[in-house]
């Protein structure tokens, strides 16, 4: 290994190998690695030449992305290995305990993931050093750590994000380096190439798996469960590299020996970059809590997961200067994480049996015996079926088990509606997720109610529990639960055309109900809904229930079959009448009953929005509702025909984006009718401000009584220790804390959500409740604090607050989210309201 790292080798070399059919980097390629950027259709074309002309190496397309370039890995050992590879797979998931019987082989699998932040630009081209040196059979060196490992490279996790952003230097970059970091080389536009296709941070999304990516990833990911996983990331161009061990906090579930391996490999990358005189730095900043990132999820998966961060990033380029005055290049920016990646193949090398050992120890133990407190997890069936399937969806990509619960009194756990610890029964419709299965890790990550923060300063969230991310009424409990059956998911029975009714009704619970809605609406057929319950014909419907009736669709050819195909598309159940006569509530003439108009909608984008909540709701129109949405930029308001649209959100916003005549163009449109969803930082540009109802405060005193707190605390705080600022800076914050909101179901804002939702707060902003307007969702009390990290200074303060709300502003209105509702895409609970402020407000 350090023969080959003081040579720098091969990679950086032209010399003809006699391996002369398969050639280096730079033949195939006709630059150096370090001299530009590779597109990614290059890459893989080397990949291929290289398997091409090398038995040992398997390429192997997983996924395609929305820009439709391949998702690739390729998977390299020895010939022995390679002969047996099946084998060695399907004997992996049995040490794990995933399926049946008992491994015969002992060959661990080391996982290389590049790439995952488009503009983290190193990436790919390491993975390309990294895989020639790795397929090369003259380098005795790899070929002998072959013998005792299976490497899987991940060349490109998101190709299109990395292309965005290689293809936009390739055009900028001078001909000459210019490391001057204010040249336009140096300087992404918005929304720079760290995201996806859809803005999403795919390293951000290992569990939930919201994105085309990230789905086709796990899938084959889940088929290999690899014991070593190493994600490459970049980092400033001031910072040195970073690697493994991780920082505090770090989660409880976490095993003694996955901290140990992290300082096993650590020590060993250190001591090639202290030969090489490189800094670098440990267990800081990168943290393993959250479940989502790709070390954190490999953890909870058994493997070892290692962040890697090499200093330079996006803009650092093909060379930028630093603080201190260095140039970082690409060179040796390639030249940090090729190092790492020996550094893991050697380590995984030397410590295989121990690998295989630990990985099935860790299995075995946490299935036959869970750390964490809650040993079983209980869903209530019936509390919302569509919010239901979506998290069953959730838990079968994760490879989570399942089953039914038997009819059972005075059971006694956690509830977490409430916070607190009460009594409840399970019925036969109840489904139970135990601890006790081989992923039991994951699954108590996935729903421990409060995760054990040892540190406040963290990296991200610091709360997801599922009950509260779907809105779904569940327990926790401290005992093994025993499932009577698999879960046998309720059957679909399709509808049939018959006699038309005078009404179809469907249910209004969750984002498949959405996206019927927008079935019909793109199909032209009308719809209504009543904004009060009603019971027509012996049956019950909530407020908000959409209604189909045949007055006022007769031009619609065969509408009944029609309604028949789109509901059994999307598996909506349709309960007919026969009258529009009802039982209690209004009749289906009456004025109550609102015709859903199919609004034209529009999103701002561009810069100065936050480009992760523009994407995570373009994609909720495109691939989750499939309804039109035109895109607008920031830039370009003053200049934009607004009348053409009925709804326009706003993103979280910095309140300068729009000049003064695209706020005025704004406002115009609003007083004209318009309906605007602003959403967190968004609100900036209507809080405290004359003609506006949204206020930080009740009153001048509670202003006053506020100023006089937070000077008061300021000045304790003077004497505070200098290292201890961040601490304190946090105080105020808030790291995903989850509040109970309290919903308005009069309200249309309400309309589904059985009077609750769980808010995930990201910030600590709090507004008083609106004095003119609607508090539709509202924090009631400080005891309304369910999980998660939020600041002293403001913890307090967070009770009687305004959460969403809305106001009139002349002919139109405005939707205020304080939170994002949509947070990652993960958030399906908040899917549903934003689609009640699109759809339903103002009708």
């Amino acid at each position: 290994m350090k023969k080959l790292i003081l040579l720098s080798l091969f990679v950086f070399s032209i010399t003809i190998s006699s391996w002369a059919q398969i050639q280096t980097p730079e033949q195939f390629l006709g630059y150096k690695p370090g001299d530009r950027f590779t597109p990614h259709h290059r890459m893989v074309d080397y990949f291929e030449h290289v398997a091409a002309n090398n038995p040992n190496v398997k390429l192997i397309q997983y996924g395609e992305t929305n820009e439709k370039r391949p998702l690739i890995i390729a998977i390299l050992s020895s010939s022995e290995n390679m002969g047996n590879l099946e084998q060695i797979r399907t004997d992996n998931l049995k040490r794990a305990g995933l399926i049946e019987g008992s491994p015969s082989t002992s060959v661990p699998i080391n996982w290389m993931s590049f790439n995952v932040h488009g503009n983290e630009s190193v990436g790919m081209e390491a993975a390309i050093s990294s895989f020639y040196t790795l397929a090369n059979p003259e380098n005795s060196t790899s070929q002998e750590w072959l013998k005792n490992q299976i490497v899987i490279i991940d060349p490109a996790i998101n190709p299109d994000g990395r292309d965005r952003y290689s293809n936009w230097y390739n055009q900028k970059m001078n001909t000459t380096l210019q490391p001057d970091l204010q040249s336009v080389e140096h300087n992404e536009p918005w929304p720079g190439g760290r995201a996806n296709h859809y803005l999403f941070d795919l390293n951000r999304d290992w569990a939930w798996q919201v994105q085309v990516e990230s789905q086709a990833r796990m899938k084959v990911y889940q088929e290999w469960m690899p014991h070593l996983h190493l994600d490459f990331h970049e980092q400033g161009i001031n910072n040195p590299f970073y690697m493994a061990p991780a920082a505090e906090p770090l989660h409880e579930q976490l095993s003694s020996f996955q901290h140990e391996f992290q300082d096993i490999f650590g020590r060993n990358t250190a001591k090639y970059f202290d030969e090489a005189g490189r800094f670098y730095f440990t267990k800081e900043q990168f943290d393993l809590l959250y479940p989502s990132y790709g070390d954190s999820y490999p953890m909870f998966n058994g493997a070892i997961g290692m962040t890697i961060e090499q200093g330079g990033g996006g803009q650092a380029g093909i060379g930028g200067l630093n603080s201190v005055g260095d140039t970082v290049t690409l060179s040796y920016r390639i030249e940090g994480h090729y190092t790492a990646a020996m550094s893991a193949a050697e380590v995984t090398s030397k410590n295989a049996e121990r690998l295989l050992s630990e990985f099935a120890k860790f299995y075995k133990d946490n299935s036959t015996n869970p750390k964490g407190k809650y040993k079983s997890f209980i869903i209530k069936g019936e509390s919302n079926p569509a919010q239901v399937a979506k998290l069953l969806e959730l838990l079968d990509k994760n490879g989570i088990r399942y089953g039914m619960a038997s009819s059972k009194s005075g059971l006694k756990g956690f509830a977490y509606g409430t916070g607190k610890s009460e009594s409840f029964a399970t019925t036969d419709k109840d489904i139970i997720i135990s601890a006790h299965q081989p992923k039991s890790v994951l699954t108590q990550v996935f729903f421990e109610p409060s995760p054990t923060l040892h540190d406040s300063i963290t990296y991200d969230i610091t709360s997801w529990a599922m009950p509260y991310a779907y809105g779904l009424e569940a327990f926790a409990v401290e005992t093994k639960l025993e499932a009577t059956s698999a879960y046998e998911k309720p059957t679909f029975t399709a509808n049939q055309a018959g006699k038309t009714p005078v009404a179809y009704i469907a249910a209004w619970q969750g984002t498949r109900d959405v996206a019927f809605l927008s079935a019909l609406l793109n199909a032209g057929i009308r719809v209504k809904y009543n904004e009060f319950p009603f019971e027509v014909e012996g049956k019950s419907f909530p407020a908000g229930s959409l209604m189909i009736t045949k007055g006022g669709n007769e031009y619609i050819s065969n509408f009944d079959q029609k309604m028949v195909d789109i509901a059994n598309k999307f598996g909506v159940t349709l309960a007919t009448t026969m009258t529009g006569y009802v039982d209690k509530g209004k009749d289906f003439g009456s004025p109550n009953v609102r015709v859903l108009q199919a609004p034209k909608v529009a999103l701002i984008g561009g810069e100065g929005t936050n480009s992760l909540n523009y994407g995570a709701i373009w994609h909720f129109f495109e691939k989750e509702l499939n309804y039109p949405l035109s895109n607008l930029e920031t830039g370009n308001m003053s200049r934009y025909d607004l009348s053409k649209y009925d709804v326009i959100i706003m993103p979280s916003t910095r309140g300068s984006a729009l000049n003064e005549s695209g706020q005025k163009n704004l406002m115009d449109w609003i007083r004209e009718g318009g309906k605007l969803i602003a959403i967190d930082g968004a609100l900036s540009l209507f809080a405290n401000k004359e003609g506006f109802a949204l206020k930080t405060y009740d009153s001048d005193d509670d202003k006053k009584a506020a100023q006089k707190e937070a000077d008061s605390l300021a000045k304790a705080e003077r004497l505070a220790p200098y290292q201890e600022g961040e601490r304190v800076a946090i105080s105020g914050g808030a790291a995903g804390a989850i509040y109970q909101v309290d919903m308005d179901v009069t309200h249309p804002l309400g309309y589904g959500t059985g009077g609750k939702y769980y808010t995930l707060k990201n910030n600590a902003s709090r507004f008083a409740y609106l004095d003119k307007g609607v508090n539709a969702g509202v924090i009631s009390s400080n005891e309304a604090h369910r999980t998660g990290y939020i600041g002293y200074k403001v913890k307090s303060k967070m009770g009687e607050s305004m959460v969403i709300g809305v106001e009139s502003a002349g002919r139109g209105e405005i939707v205020y989210f304080v939170d994002d509702p949509i947070f990652r895409g993960f958030w399906e609970s908040g899917k549903l309201i934003l689609s009640n402020a699109i759809f339903m407000v103002g009708q």
